[in-house]
């Protein structure tokens, strides 16, 4: 296990979340990195020292009233919305509230990831992440960071490796 927790900043150590025991459990090699609190992906990916593409965002969406999934986004990209009903054969999606996300999960919003949820949701993850060294996953706390093989992500979650995602439009000036 290549589990090694050294921080990219001064900041004090944080307990072991639910999302690092999972991973410590099922033997999968990572890598903590704690941060500060990014206020971007931007400034996440610079703060962790990766490309913005290697930064996944864990998006949970409700497909029905008690039914959820995890949708893997990579920096720079948003899921989309025809692509993803069309996968999951339904006409209609939505985000839960931060609060039932946090009651589906046990992570607050910017903090969520399938490593140690409550429930384990199925997991899709956009095919931009094949081909890559590294991934860059919520740790289960704000700043809280899990470097890991897409490889290694996809075997432990189970997850659906499909073309999922569009690129975020360039911001406006």
């Amino acid at each position: 296990m290549t589990h090694e927790p050294e921080p990219t900043t001064d900041l004090p150590s944080t307990p072991p979340t639910p999302a690092i025991a999972a991973l410590e459990t099922a033997g999968i090699p990572f890598r903590v990195v704690r941060t500060e609190i990014a206020r971007s992906a931007e400034e996440s990916a610079g703060l962790q020292g990766i490309a913005l593409g290697s930064l996944l965002r864990s998006i949970l969406v409700r497909r029905a009233a008690d039914d959820f999934v995890f949708v893997l986004v990579p920096g720079g990209r948003r899921f989309n919305w025809p692509k993803l009903r069309a996968l999951l054969g339904t006409n209609r999606l939505t985000l839960p509230t931060e609060e039932e996300a946090k009651a589906e999960t046990g992570y607050v919003r910017g903090a969520i990831t399938p490593f140690g949820a409550r429930r384990a949701w199925p997991v899709i993850a956009d095919a931009s992440i094949e081909g890559l060294d590294v991934v860059a996953i919520g740790g289960g706390a704000r700043g809280v960071n899990v470097h890991l093989a897409p490889a290694d992500l996809v075997a432990a979650t189970g997850a659906q490796v499909v073309d999922i995602t569009i690129p975020e439009p360039a911001p406006q000036a």
